[in-house]
């Protein structure tokens, strides 16, 4: 007899466990049943900002399977349904209709909460006016893309143009935001709170995206919160206020993160951790029989020690991979965060892994810091680049802590090295005699990996920093 497996949750880790227990599983052993309560399955959310820029011409070539595809393998993919409760103890869901309204309660042997998250949206007057888009979902990207053409129209049937952006929020989303803007023509102011734009860096580094961004005529306002926003007689949103200013906005892009979308599982008794995300063991099993993975719960940092939330698609296919691999009878286990991540805003590249100086404080570290210029290139090669390279190790092993880069195009992937290096326990002496690739259009002869990696080194001997070479 099959055991059934209901997942709720149709994206990353919810369709890469579906398809990776079937794929383990005896035939007729797992009958899958996947509750989504979208449009879409199995697509790329980190692609949405760059389908608005129009550096992707459809939004279709962000979907990776479709629900069709879904079922042609097996899977019984339910859309526009959502769960609207769990029941541990009886083992049942109950499940609803989006558009019918319709109600059931669906048993199952195993479950698995791919919940996602929600975008953070402060209660702020005027916050539900139209023209303020959240970046979440390919549902809100088709609201933005739809909005952007109807402004452009010059057919006297638009709602007017769209010519000044706001976006709110400087982290991920709202710097590639920015940049989306920028690309449809719009001029583009970005607020936020902390003194730095791109809080995942340090403030140094994050003064130097300030500087890129300005450059490219993006209006930067730090230091400043949303207060509200300024509403139109129909509707539509017309200026936000922050701080002292008032920025007039004919759309506005709200990018301040998101949390985890774990509501249903605190309801249903589930363990929520401090991050607000859903806890697991190493399986990703949050009790027997209960699965959780993706956006919706809360990971092992390899360095901190600490439980964090890190929504990245890299984590939740590979929290799926291990979910469907354990309840089709193998042996699954995620190792744990580094929080490597990387951005861009036009040709300015920002990248990050491990920690950064608050989270080293945070952690209780003893540090050191170093940081060089270098560029992308050798510097006689015409399409050299600049980049600034940060690097933090432990006082007295050397340990490699973090890695911030920032600079332009052909500097950001540099920090899969430093990821790579951190991952394996490396330390910056190490480092210094990795054997890298070089050839002049592609770096130094001496990279900045290699030189901050040196200089840091140093750092932990206690000696004088030598010049960058």
């Amino acid at each position: 007899m099959s055991k059934r497996m209901v997942v709720l949750g149709g994206d990353a880790t919810g369709m890469s466990a579906a398809s990776t227990a079937l794929r383990h599983a005896g035939e007729g052993e797992i009958e899958v049943v996947v509750l989504e309560r979208g449009h879409y399955t199995s697509y790329s959310a980190c692609g949405i900002p760059y389908w608005i820029s129009g550096h992707v011409a459809d939004g279709d070539q962000l979907i990776a399977r479709s629900p069709e595809q879904h079922r042609e393998a097996g899977i019984d993919v339910r859309m526009r349904t959502e769960a609207t409760a769990i029941d541990l103890e009886n083992r049942t869901v109950s499940a609803r209709g989006v558009d019918t309204g319709e109600t059931y309660d669906l048993a199952y042997d195993e479950l698995v909460i791919a919940t996602g998250a929600m975008p953070v949206v402060p209660p702020l007057e005027g916050s539900d006016a139209q023209g303020i888009f959240g970046v979440q979902s390919l549902e809100q990207g088709e609201e933005i893309v739809e909005d952007l053409v109807r402004g452009e129209r010059s057919d006297g049937k638009n709602d007017g143009d769209r010519r000044r952006a706001v976006v709110v929020g400087a982290g991920y989303i709202g710097v590639e935001m920015a940049e989306a803007m920028v690309m449809r023509g719009l001029e583009t102011t970005i607020v936020d709170q902390a003194p730095e734009p791109f809080t995942q860096v340090d403030p140094d580094m994050g003064a130097i995206i300030r500087e890129a961004m300005e450059g490219m005529g993006i209006s930067v306002l730090t230091g400043t919160p949303v207060d509200g926003f300024d509403v139109g007689e129909d509707g539509r949103v017309r200026a936000v206020r922050a701080g002292n200013s008032v920025l007039p906005a004919d759309i506005v892009i709200m990018g301040l993160g998101v949390r985890p979308n774990a509501g249903l599982a605190a309801d249903a008794g589930l363990t929520v951790g401090a991050s607000g995300g859903i806890v697991t063991d190493v399986r990703m099993q949050a009790v027997p029989g209960v699965w959780a993975g993706g956006d919706c719960v809360e990971v092992h940092h390899r360095l901190s020690g600490k439980n964090v939330h890190i929504p990245l698609g890299t984590h939740a296919n590979k929290h799926g991979r291990i979910i469907g691999t354990n309840i089709a009878g193998g042996y699954g286990a995620f190792p744990g965060v580094i929080g490597t991540a990387i951005s861009k805003v036009c040709d300015l590249e920002i990248g990050r892994t491990g920690l950064g100086s608050v989270d080293a404080d945070a952690a209780g570290y003893g540090y050191v810091c170093a940081t060089v210029e270098s560029t992308t290139t050798a510097g006689y090669w015409p399409e050299a680049e600049k980049m600034t390279v940060k690097v933090l190790a432990e006082q007295r092993t050397g340990r490699l802590l973090g890695a911030q880069i920032v600079g332009r195009t052909g500097s950001g992937k540099r920090i899969d090295v430093f990821a790579t290096a951190i991952w394996n326990g490396m330390t910056v002496e190490e480092m210094t005699f990795m054997d890298l690739s070089y050839a002049p259009p592609f770096s130094p002869v001496w990279d900045a990996v290699l030189i901050a990696a040196r200089k840091a080194a140093k750092e932990v001997q206690g000696e004088i920093p030598a010049s960058p070479v």
